[in-house]
């Protein structure tokens, strides 16, 4: 509070000073204004002005004289006149700088008034200190990623803390962060499959969509662990269509469609890449297939009914209803799944995924 009322009274005395300031230079303007006294040129003026006359014939030689005498009788006493210096009203310069100090001193009235000038700070410690004893779901993604750093200097031999701290980086929109804490937790889980492909595709996203050399190492390395991985295989081909080898890439992409399960509701996205690939219209779904995709959608919103506890099945349903296109279904199997899964900042993201999926024309 003291330091408050020193800033304030610093403020005013400030302001009063450029107050007297801007007064002091309006008064040497001023003075500068009057000391380029205009006389003598009006006089010159005048004598040119009856030297033309007297010139053209209009005024005779004794006029001529007399105009002259009279033009310099008023110079002399132009220049016998004192001269008044500046000086604006009093008043209101008393007023100016009135006002300069009345200025800090009503926004100090103000501040009293309105703010809390005895309200204490809250250092960046403490609010750590509240967001770790809040409920999770209550913290925005910044806050949720200052609390994950913290873990992870308290444990830093923990892939887990960083695959998380990963998770939600990504979700505060920031890539670069989110591939520095999956780097660090793929150092520390080396075998790990799914912090890979969680690398890879934070890869995907700081390189603004491109499928560049380090997604491509992280997708290698998901390969290594696990050879037949659809999730790899798809974006090393798209890597392939970037670098112009869309012949090759669709290869790959036929590939692996004819191995994924009739039931893979990825399916349709593979074969629309290799559609636009070899420069055709993206394969449509008869009545018949689109009945036996129905078909299985319902027994996996069956299946999910009788045993609920599958995040990964909750995501193939979301993902199935969206690229059905039924979007009621989607948004209710959509809500169940985030309140059941909402301590689980992966699944949560996967099916934030799934419900954006576009739907098969």
């Amino acid at each position: 509070m003291r330091g408050m009322l020193v800033f304030w009274a610093a403020a005013g005395v400030l302001t009063a000073i450029a107050a007297g300031l801007i007064l002091m230079r309006a008064a040497r303007a001023a003075g500068q204004a009057a000391a380029a006294d205009p006389t003598p040129i009006l006089y010159r003026r005048q004598l040119a002005e009856i030297a033309d006359l007297a010139d053209r014939g209009l005024m005779g030689e004794a006029e001529r004289r007399s105009a002259e005498a009279e033009a310099a009788r008023r110079l002399l006493a132009a220049a016998d006149a004192p001269q008044q210096a500046w000086s604006a009203d009093p008043r209101a310069r008393r007023w100016v700088l009135a006002g300069g100090v009345a200025a800090p001193a009503i926004a100090l009235g103000l501040y009293l008034t309105l703010g809390a000038p005895g309200y204490a700070d809250q250092p960046y410690a403490e609010r750590l200190a509240s967001w770790r004893q809040a409920d999770l779901e209550s913290l925005t993604p910044p806050q949720l990623a200052a609390v994950l750093k913290q873990v992870t200097r308290e444990r830093p031999d923990d892939p887990e803390g960083f695959r998380y701290l990963g998770l939600v980086q990504a979700a505060a929109q920031n890539p670069v962060a989110a591939v520095q804490a999956l780097r660090r937790a793929a150092a520390l889980a080396p075998q790990r499959v799914d912090i890979w492909q969680m690398l890879g595709e934070a890869e995907i996203v700081e390189a603004g969509g491109k499928v560049d050399a380090d997604a491509q190492a992280a997708f290698r390395r998901v390969l290594e662990l696990s050879p037949k991985d659809p999730g790899a295989r798809f974006y090393l081909a798209n890597a392939k269509a970037e670098a112009g080898q869309r012949s090759e890439a669709a290869g790959e992409l036929r590939a692996l469609l004819d191995e994924m399960p009739a039931e893979d509701d990825r399916r349709q996205i593979v074969a629309k890449a290799v559609a636009e690939l070899e420069g055709r219209p993206a394969p449509s779904v008869d009545a018949g297939q689109l009945a036996m995709i129905q078909g299985m959608v319902s027994g996996l919103a069956a299946r999910l009914d009788a045993d609920p506890d599958d995040p990964e099945g909750w995501v193939r349903l979301v993902r199935a209803y969206a690229v059905l296109g039924e979007t009621e279904k989607r948004d209710a199997a959509y809500a169940s799944a985030r309140a059941r899964y909402a301590g689980a900042p992966q699944v949560l993201q996967q099916l934030d995924e799934a419900a954006r999926a576009e739907p098969m024309r």
